[in-house]
C-alpha cells in the first residue's frame, strides 16, 4: 500500500533504507576543484560521518547527494538509479536532506514548516490526513519540540529553528537522510538527542560533523575529506589517529579510548601544532 494510499488515521510507514554510492564525483568551479573525483560506498542503515577542515568540500558533496548541486562529472546512485534522473517527488520519498545553510524566515508556524515534509507523499492540493498529522507532531516529539507546534517559526532561536528543520526531514519518512552538520546551534543535550536519534531510526546517513569525538561515538565509519578529496574512510578507532589529525587539521592530539564507551577519544594538546607553541 502506497503512502497516499494509506488508511485514514493510519501511520505511513518509513521507507526502507537505501543503498548510497558516490561515483568519481568532481565539482569544479572557476577553475577550482571544490571536490576532486570522491567516491562513497554506504551502507543500507549504515550511518557514515564526513569529517575535514573547513573549506575541505564536505557541504559541497553533499549537495550533490540530495541534487542541490549538478557534479561537474561522476554520479551520485540510490540503489543503483542516478539521483539526478529520478523525479523529484520519487527521490524526496526516499532521500531527505538537512542543510547546514539558512532555511529563510518563513512566515509560517512551526506545524506548517514540518508538514512540508509531507508533500512528497501527497497529491497537488490534497489536505493534510490524521496520518500526516500524527507524523508530523511525532516529529516534533522526536526532537523536544512539540510545545512549540504553533508557533511563528521565524521567532524561533537558532537551535530551535534546527531542531524544527531537522522534525521536517523526519516527517518525510525517507529511508536515507543526508544531514550537513546537524547539531549547528544545538546545545549539548539537543546534540547528543539528534544523533542518537538518526541511530535509533535505522536508516542510511551520511552525516558532515565538525565535532570528531560526536563522530566517533555515532559514526560506523568516518570519511575524512581535505583540499576536495576523500583521503581515507574506515571504522572511527582506525582513521582518527595523531598522525591523521596533524596532517589534516594541522593540530597535535592524543587519541585515547574512552573509559565507559570504548570509542576513540580525542583531546586537542593546547600550545601546540602547525605553528608550534605559542
Amino acid at each position: 500500500m502506497t503512502e497516499t494510499a494509506t488508511a485514514k488515521g493510519a501511520t505511513p510507514a518509513r521507507a526502507a533504507p537505501g543503498a548510497l554510492a558516490v561515483r568519481d564525483v568532481s565539482v569544479v568551479v572557476d577553475g577550482r576543484a571544490l571536490v576532486d573525483r570522491a567516491s562513497l560506498d554506504v551502507a543500507p542503515g549504515e550511518v557514515v560521518g564526513l569529517v575535514g577542515p573547513n573549506g575541505a568540500g564536505k557541504s559541497t558533496l553533499l549537495r550533490t547527494v540530495y541534487r542541490a548541486l549538478r557534479p561537474t562529472s561522476g554520479r551520485v546512485l540510490l540503489d543503483g538509479e542516478d539521483v539526478r534522473r529520478m523525479p523529484g517527488k520519487s527521490l524526496a520519498r526516499r532521500l531527505a536532506a538537512v542543510l547546514q545553510e539558512s532555511a529563510g524566515e518563513f512566515e509560517l508556524s512551526v506545524y506548517d514548516v514540518v508538514a512540508m515534509g509531507r508533500t512528497p507523499h501527497k497529491r497537488a492540493f490534497e489536505g493534510d490526513d490524521a496520518g500526516d498529522r500524527a507524523v508530523v507532531m511525532a516529529a516534533l516529539a522526536e526532537l523536544d519540540a512539540a510545545g512549540l507546534a504553533q508557533a511563528p517559526f521565524s521567532r524561533l532561536s537558532g537551535g530551535e529553528k534546527q531542531r524544527v528543520l531537522i522534525a521536517r526531514a523526519l516527517a518525510q519518512r525517507a529511508g536515507t537522510m543526508v544531514l550537513d552538520e546537524p547539531t549547528n546551534h544545538l546545545d549539548l543535550r539537543h546534540q547528543l538527542d539528534t544523533l542518537r536519534l538518526v541511530r535509533r531510526l535505522g536508516v542510511t546517513a551520511v552525516v558532515a560533523l565538525h565535532d570528531l569525538n560526536l563522530a566517533a561515538a555515532f559514526c560506523d565509519r568516518i570519511c575524512v575529506m581535505d583540499g576536495g578529496r576523500l583521503v581515507t574512510a574506515g571504522p572511527p578507532r582506525e582513521v582518527l589517529t595523531p598522525e591523521l589529525l596533524s596532517g589534516v587539521y594541522r593540530v597535535d592530539a592524543e587519541v585515547t579510548e574512552h573509559p565507559r564507551t570504548g570509542v576513540p577519544h580525542i583531546t586537542l594538546l593546547p600550545g601546540t601544532g602547525a605553528s608550534g607553541p605559542s
